[in-house]
């Protein structure tokens, strides 16, 4: 939390300097997410319920200010947004009835994030790629509702078997990560860019609340990497 504290506080000091440097732009765009889904909490995701690593594919968009600080390298700071729920049943598990015992997992995530990137080329050409990378401070927020079985239960250990209950756990916090990116701008006139970037995130947190460990050293942990592939524009001012 700390490390996630500061890096916002270097965000908005670094483009506080940056502003007196060259021209500014803004980029807004919207694409799809991908998380990697390789951590404790993803894993056992898969083994309780009827649930695969694409069923959190889902939109991400967001906005961008950036600006020139010399010939061919930019400053940008970002805000994006990735949110889904995802309706599923236990794997191993029903009720009585032999129907399925159904339970929604929602996870979102809100990257703050500080770039620099180079582009090769001049402002006066019509087609300008560009590779870059920063650091991302890691908003994210995770959820399960619906029905439940109580494992802990001392019917667990009887004929009548493990309760089945209606709840909601949640975990959330603030990671600290970085990103790379590579893209392609197209201008359409001297002030107007179409874009498409692909970019890979990585960060991961410990969980704690609802989803803290009841054993003394263990961490359960949420990935938060993953790649996105965007599609969006760039006006300059």
């Amino acid at each position: 939390m700390r490390r996630a504290t500061l890096t916002l506080t270097l965000l908005v000091l670094t483009v506080a300097a940056a502003s007196r440097a060259g021209a500014s732009g803004f980029d807004a765009r919207i694409g799809g997410y991908f998380p990697r889904g390789d951590e404790t909490l993803f894993l056992d995701d898969r083994s309780l319920y009827f649930v695969e690593k694409s069923d959190f594919y889902g939109v991400y968009g967001g906005a961008e200010f950036n600006q020139v600080l010399m010939d061919n390298v930019e400053l940008g700071i970002s805000l994006d947004g990735y949110g889904r729920t995802v309706d599923t049943a236990f794997r191993d598990y029903m009720h009585p009835d032999g129907s399925d015992i159904r339970r929604s997992l929602k996870f979102s995530q809100i990257p703050l994030g500080l770039t620099i990137r180079f582009l090769p080329t001049g402002k006066r050409h019509k087609i300008v790629p560009y590779i870059g990378g920063g650091v991302d401070a890691v908003f994210w927020n995770y959820e399960e509702f619906g029905d439940n079985i109580d494992f802990t239960s001392p019917d667990c250990a009887t004929d009548l078997g493990c309760p089945v209950v209606s709840d909601h756990t949640h975990s959330h916090g603030t990671a600290f990560g970085f990103h790379a990116l590579g893209g392609l701008r197209v201008y359409l006139n001297r002030d107007f860019a179409i874009v498409a970037e692909g970019r890979y995130q990585w960060a991961k947190d410990d969980m704690g609340e609802d989803f803290a460990p009841n054993e003394p050293g263990l961490i359960n942990t949420i990935d938060l990497s993953g790649a996105t592939v965007t599609l969006g524009v760039h006006v300059r001012f």
